[in-house]
């Protein structure tokens, strides 16, 4: 149906896949804490660009390339993994930041931290997402087993569409979420400090847990 191969299997992958601690919901979930829900938003695009560009590589037939190819998969794996890493090094130095002026108090806010201009919110989690090692397996080893040889085109149209469904709904929830969080970290400079020591090392995790992938 759709051009996909058993759906309801497909349906129960994806959620448990898109529920899964990853660098692009950690990182979508930091902008919105920091920055509040437009800037999470921003980011969110960026991840959903970066998905969309996967899965057209994926339907190109560039997943299958990758797995046959264990070169071009270590070195995109690796760059990844390098970028990853660059990311979690300056989180820990703002964390360090962040600590050595605890004790500061902070002139009051009533709005979001303004987003540094080198950040680029949308850019960023655009290449985290091109990068994420948790969207690399799955469009490589798990999206393209339910396309149907029959139809690919509408299938690979219906598993997007509906990945891409889940993601607005899960990254919605965390910008949400994050926004919340932004006032407790704006007059708590520890929390912010503790928060932002433990995104860099989940980075870091991620940088490593990219280079061990395999296919």
């Amino acid at each position: 149906m759709f051009g996909v191969i058993d759906l309801p299997t497909y349906l129960a992958g994806l959620v448990l896949i898109v529920l899964l601690p990853g660098p692009n919901s950690l990182y979508v979930l930091s902008v919105a804490a920091r920055q509040g829900i437009r800037a999470g938003y921003t980011a969110a695009a960026g991840v959903w660009c970066g998905d969309t560009v996967l899965m057209t590589l994926s339907a190109a037939g560039v997943a299958s390339l990758l797995k046959a190819n264990a070169v071009l998969f270590g070195i995109v794996k690796y760059a990844g993994a390098g970028y990853l890493t660059w990311l979690a090094m300056g989180m820990l130095r703002a964390a360090w930041t962040m600590w050595r002026t605890r004790k500061e108090q902070p002139a009051e806010r009533t709005a979001p931290v303004a987003a540094p201009a080198q950040e680029r919110p949308y850019r960023r989690a655009l290449v985290i997402s091109l990068f994420n090692p948790k969207a690399i397996l799955f469009f490589i080893a798990f999206f393209v087993q339910f396309v149907s040889e029959s139809n690919p085109i509408v299938g690979f149209v219906t598993l997007g569409v509906l990945a891409q469904l889940a993601s607005v709904l899960y990254l919605s929830a965390l910008i949400f979420g994050g926004s919340r969080l932004a006032a407790a970290f704006r007059r708590r400079r520890r929390l912010s400090a503790g928060a932002t020591s433990a995104a860099g090392v989940l980075f870091l995790g991620f940088a490593v847990k990219l280079s061990l992938a395999s296919v």
